[in-house]
């Protein structure tokens, strides 16, 4: 029979490292101020994008987030399960 073994403390210690990283991920926004009077297509393209990226990137850290509270939940779970299999 083969034993699975949950390292609660571990699992747990890598979901913080990976909120940890998820909250220094910085993207810098584009400040429109430096384009000047410039009213090129492609600069208003290039705006647009800019700025469609910057939503992407922070729904997609939201997702993450969210998750990782999930997955945070799921083990905190499995470990209540394994320590009332464990009592009786």
């Amino acid at each position: 029979m083969t034993t699975v073994k949950l390292e609660h403390d571990e699992v747990m210690k890598q979901l913080e490292d990976m909120i940890k990283a998820l909250n220094d991920l910085k993207l810098e926004t584009f400040n429109k101020e430096e384009l000047g009077e410039n009213e090129m297509a492609f600069t208003k393209m290039w705006l647009e994008k800019e700025e469609y990226v910057q939503k992407t990137a922070a729904e997609y850290v939201t997702a993450v987030l969210k998750n990782i509270e999930d997955t945070k939940d799921n083990v905190n779970y499995l470990r209540e399960q394994d320590e009332a299999i464990t009592t009786k």
